[in-house]
Formats: C-alpha cells, sequence, structure tokens
C-alpha cells in the first residue's frame, strides 16, 4: 500500500510531528513498506496456529509463596512518632 504526501501530513499532524519537506519522501517510503509488510502478514494462512504468549516453549521458574519474616507491626508501631487504633498518624498536608 503506497501512501500519499498528503497521508503521510495528516499522519505526522495526529502524531504531532514536525516533518520537514525534505524528508516527506522518506517518510513515504518507509512507512508504505511497513504497510505492505503489514498486508503481506495478512495473507498468511494460520488456520490451526495456537496462539502463543511466548515464540518459546519455556516455563517461568516460580519460587514458592512461603512466609520469610515475622510480623512485627507492634515492634514498629512502638518506635513511630505517633499511632492510633493500629494506624500510623501523620501531619495533614492537603488544606
Amino acid at each position: 500500500m503506497a501512501l500519499t504526501t498528503a497521508e503521510i501530513l495528516n499522519i505526522a499532524k495526529l502524531a504531532r510531528l514536525h516533518v520537514e519537506e525534505s524528508e516527506l519522501a522518506d517518510y513515504q517510503q518507509d512507512l508504505s513498506a511497513i504497510l505492505g509488510f503489514v498486508e503481506q502478514m495478512e495473507q498468511v494462512n494460520v488456520d490451526g496456529v495456537e496462539p502463543m504468549a511466548h515464540p518459546q516453549d519455556m516455563a517461568q521458574s516460580l519460587r514458592e509463596d512461603v512466609v520469610t519474616e515475622s510480623d512485627q507491626r507492634d515492634r514498629f508501631q512502638s518506635i513511630a512518632p505517633a499511632t492510633a487504633n493500629g494506624l500510623y498518624l501523620v501531619p495533614k498536608v492537603i488544606e
């Protein structure tokens, strides 16, 4: 698919890009080539092909979900400047 100069200028306007007059031909050629490649990819028969989340057949190695630290809430609250009902009190910052 070949894009016209007007289409390139419209795309640049929508993307809020400034395109120099001398760059128009390059943009026109590059964007037309990209769209041509997309058209070519649309012609590929993908019937029976399973969608993949990743191109490699790998499994994510995950660690066990186990508790590694003890609850220290009471200790932290005891050294906090101000607490009430298990909450930390902070100065008001919004008027």
